[in-house]
């Protein structure tokens, strides 16, 4: 199957690179980080985060390696407090034993992600911003390696604290199910964000999940984002698992915003 990557939306780029004016509000983008923002993309505007990713892991000489070809989330602001999420991921996962790549290879689109995001409040003195994101996984739309039996979903609350001029505290919380596991896992990030530049940020990130009758997940992430226009973002991560399940992650990727 052919691969499909993120390149032809770098190409897009240059197509409206110059089209969002320098009073153009900057961008707040859901990626790198696993932490959502509480924030709603603008009335009006498309916003389109893009990238690819590679993890792996190790267990008994068993080795999986997971690449993430094209991660797409689409958002659309609605209303002033309102946006429409549509995200898909074309994967690869491959399988080695004591070094001998197996011939058992994954490949195919992973459930559409069709969601929504509402803002709930504004940030007040020591009250934080809050939003609210829910999402479904939809089988139907998945390739034949990556189609789980039944309906997958999430929700969580999504908050931040300004810390000062240059640093911010986000964190989620909320819960996962469905898919090709019946049981519920509760969900956690927690995100340090600081600005070295007024267009370099870096962060860095614990997060995990803790299902109700399986061995909870911990994870670590740490990343740079690098604003080249108000409507423009590149960024960069690596991480790995604080828990067994993944050896290292590392991803890159880019979110641009379509003008209204």
């Amino acid at each position: 199957m052919k691969k499909i990557v993120f390149i032809p939306f770098l190409l897009m780029f240059a197509a409206i690179y110059a089209q969002e004016g320098e009073t153009t509000p900057a961008m707040v983008t859901d990626r790198p980080d696993a932490t959502e923002s509480p924030l709603t993309v603008p009335k009006g505007f498309v916003q389109i985060e893009a990238g690819g990713f590679y993890t792996s892991y190790e267990e008994n000489n068993v080795k999986s390696e997971t690449y993430g070809y094209n991660t797409t989330l689409i958002r659309y602001g609605v209303l002033d407090n309102f946006e429409f999420r549509l995200g898909w991921n074309f994967e690869e996962t491959r399988f080695s034993n004591n070094g001998q790549e197996a011939s058992n290879v994954l490949s195919g689109f992973t459930p559409l992600l069709a969601g929504v995001k509402v803002e709930v409040a504004d940030e007040d003195g020591w009250k934080p911003q809050i939003g609210l994101l829910g999402h479904l996984y939809l089988p139907f739309t998945a390739g034949t390696d990556y189609r789980p039996e039944t309906t997958g979903a999430d929700f969580r609350f999504s908050l931040a604290h300004t810390l000062g001029e240059k640093s911010s505290l986000s964190y989620n919380v909320g819960a996962a199910w469905g898919s090709d596991s019946p049981e519920i896992a509760y969900i956690y990030t927690l995100s340090y964000g600081y600005s070295v530049a007024e267009n370099v940020g870096l962060y860095a990130e614990v997060y995990g999940d803790l299902p109700e009758d399986s061995q909870a997940n911990h994870l670590w992430d740490a990343g740079i984002t690098y604003s080249l226009k108000p409507n423009l973002q590149l960024d960069a991560t690596v991480g790995g698992s604080i828990t067994e399940g993944q050896d290292i992650l590392l991803s890159a990727g880019a979110s641009f915003r379509f003008p209204k």
